[in-house]
């Protein structure tokens, strides 16, 4: 079986930087652990940036969300310390969703992508949706326990919404 880990954002800033949060902190680990299972089976893992840049507050999510957060060649920018030796593709976006990514895992011959990473109720469900609109009989999954939102509650409320979506949840 051919599988694809995409790892969602886990830049600095989402974790302990201008956004960070405590249940982003606390996936870490977990990640880690879910990338190292996957590359020992001689699986594919692919990372998803936030990319930004100096004008960010010029921009219309930069409008909505004031904070400035992974500016392309910042600290904050770069994936965590903990993840940023692992190999893999690095898809660079400015949106939510990644299409590159999106069509990179419906284009590659896989048999089920599984999702990880930060924020649940942004970046995870708008890449999960992106792969299920370019492959939608393709099987996703995303895994709860590897995954933060911007709030416990948005979190639930995004695992419940791909639910409903035909992604995978398991436990949920």
């Amino acid at each position: 079986m051919k599988r694809l880990l995409v790892v969602v954002d886990m830049q600095r800033d989402f974790i302990d930087g201008s956004l960070g949060t405590r249940e982003a902190v606390a996936i870490v680990p977990k990640v880690k652990r879910k990338i190292e299972e996957y590359l020992a089976d001689g699986q594919e893992v692919v990372f998803t940036m936030d990319t930004h840049f100096e004008d960010y507050l010029d921009t219309q999510e930069g409008r909505n969300l004031p904070v400035k957060h992974c500016i392309k060649g910042t600290n904050g920018w770069r994936l965590c310390e903990e993840l940023e030796g692992f190999e893999g593709r690095r898809f660079e976006k400015s949106a939510f969703g990644s299409v590159e990514c999106g069509s990179y895992a419906a284009l590659g011959g896989y048999d089920r992508v599984e999702l990880a990473g930060l924020c649940t109720d942004i970046c995870v469900i708008s890449n999960a949706m992106v792969i299920k609109a370019m492959a939608p009989e393709l099987p996703v999954m995303v895994d709860a326990e590897c995954c933060a939102g911007v709030t416990p509650k948005s979190h639930r409320n995004a695992l419940e919404a791909m639910k409903m979506c035909q992604v995978e949840v398991p436990g949920i």
